[in-house]
This record gives structure tokens, sequence and C-alpha cells, in this order.
């Protein structure tokens, strides 16, 4: 029987387990499919507070997991294959072993869509970018373009204006999906630029390890183009990681987990932290808070034997 067990190990989960370490209850964390989570995938974090110089996201997110370890935390790879959240312990499935808890933090996050592109991969982090908030810093008068329709697009290609010397937004269709004044602000904007009817079919070059252009296949003529950009930032939306989850706990339409009264989810002592519950800001340092609220949300709950009163 333990105390809490984290599933996670992005900044959420790691922020949790260093509180629920510290409080003596000796959290397991499991890794989950992409240990680490997003930051592992990202090269220089220059907004994470306390490092005035930047870090490199795998560099945070080791520092971050040593941290827990130096105050007890136990890691173990996999990630959650079942879960029965409806008696206490809560029963959880990992590589095939079932371990109880009394009390369960979720920080599995959500992973970015991604387009699927043979060189996608290898270019995250040396040009290919999810998170203009995180990345647009780094493209001050360059040329980018931002992959959607939606509303996440337009934002994420209005906030670029503010750093690039031309946002190209390419869209597989006509038109696009996003709300109505988020378009008006797009097409009143002298630097943004529209590709309709068309969709990225590889990006260059992964030899050079940098981002250098686009090849853009247009979806009704079958034309291809190539464009010459810096960078290119993929805003097809997010899909949160609670498959496992579903039915057990509310959700959102899109299946977010849905919490109250800080990290409280709808079954008391199940509590939910960082990208998993967050379609808002899903920054590493709003998900640490969050992960700091869940651990202590715990601890509270198991205080007072299981109630959360």
């Amino acid at each position: 029987m333990r105390d809490v067990i984290i599933l996670g190990s992005g900044p959420a989960g790691l922020t949790a387990a260093v509180y629920a370490a510290r409080a003596h209850l000796a959290p397991l964390i499991v890794d989950g499919h992409e240990p680490g989570g997003q930051l592992t995938l990202t090269t220089m974090v220059e907004n994470f507070p306390g490092f005035p110089e930047g870090l490199l996201g795998p560099d945070l997110i080791r520092a971050m997991r040593q941290q827990a370890e130096r105050f007890g935390a136990e890691f173990r790879q996999g990630a959650v294959a079942a879960a029965d959240l409806s008696r206490r312990p809560f029963r959880i499935t990992i590589n095939g072993t079932v371990e109880e808890c009394r009390a369960l933090i979720i920080a599995t996050g959500a992973s970015a869509k991604m387009l699927g592109l043979p060189s996608e991969r290898q270019l995250v982090g040396h040009g290919v970018s999810t998170c203009a908030t995180c990345d647009g810093f780094f493209f001050q008068d360059q040329e980018v373009m931002v992959v959607g329709g939606g509303d996440s697009a337009l934002e994420e290609a209005l906030f670029l204006t503010k750093f690039a010397k031309r946002v190209t937004l390419i869209h597989r269709r006509d038109k696009l999906r996003a709300s109505k004044i988020m378009q008006e602000k797009a097409f009143a904007n002298p630097k943004i630029a529209f590709l309709w009817d068309s969709a990225p079919e590889e990006i260059l070059d992964v030899m050079q390890q940098k981002v250098t252009a686009v090849r853009v296949r247009h979806l009704k003529t079958g034309a291809v183009t190539e464009h010459a950009v810096d960078g290119i930032f993929v805003a097809i939306g997010h899909t949160p990681n609670t498959a496992v989850f579903q039915g057990l706990l509310e959700m959102d339409a899109v299946g977010y987990l849905k919490t109250h009264d800080g990290t409280k989810t709808s079954v008391p002592g199940v509590f939910a932290a960082g990208d998993v519950q967050d379609h808002v800001y899903r920054q590493a340092i709003t998900a640490a808070g969050s992960g700091c609220m869940a651990a202590i949300d715990a601890e509270r709950f198991l205080e007072h034997g299981g109630s959360g009163d």
C-alpha cells in the first residue's frame, strides 16, 4: 500500500514528487509514455524563473528528477494501463503489476498533435516547435510558418508577429475554423500571410539540423512549392493523455480532466495537475505550480483520513 502514486514525470509530476517526498509520503512516480514530458523536446528554456541564462529542457527535467530522488521519491518506467478508482485503495496497473494507493495524482500531460512528416521529429527543438510562447523569442526578424486554422493557430501566429519578420499561416482548407474575432485580428495584421488549401509535405533540412524551408503541396492542384522559412510552428491541437480514465473521471468534451477547489477531480482522493487539466496556459511553470498544489491537496486529504475536509 502506497500513500501516493504520481502518474507522469514532466514539470507537474516532478514538482508533485518533490512536495510529496518532502512530506514523507514516499511517492511512486510512473514515467509515462513520454518521460519528462514536452520539455524533453525543447532546446533552450529561457522563461523558467531562476535561470537567467536559460537552460536546456532535458537538463531542467533532469535536475527536477534528481531533486525528487534526493527526498526519497521512487521512479518506475512504464505507463498506467488500467485503473480502478471505484474504491479505495485505488488500484493502478503498471506494466502488468498492480499497485495500490490511498491518493493518486494524475500528471500525464497532453501530447501535441504532429503532422507525421519523416523530418518533423528530427527537427523538434531545431526550428520545429509546438509552442510559440515558449520559442517565439528565438525567431527575431526571421521568417516562420504556422500550421493550423483554429483559434490556437491564430493565437500562435499573432504572438509570433511580435518577433518574426513574417508569419505564413498554412491551412488545409480555403477558410479558417477560428472564431470571427481571431480571424479579424489575423487578417488585419500586415505581418501575417496565408497559404490556403495547402499542407506541408516535408520540412528541410535534416542534414543541416535546422529548418531552412518547407515543401508545400497544394491540395487541389497537386502543385508543390518550396518556402524558405527559419521555423515552423505546428498548431493543430493537443491530445490529453487521459484515455485510460475515460468513464472514471469527469472530463471536458476534448478529454481534459475537470478539476475544482484546486486540483481535485470528480473522485475524492484523485488529483490532476499540469497540461492534463490545463488547455489554456500549457507552460512549464504553470504545470510545476499545479503539481505543487496537487501534492499539498493530496497531503491534506490523507491527513484528514481520506475525507479531504
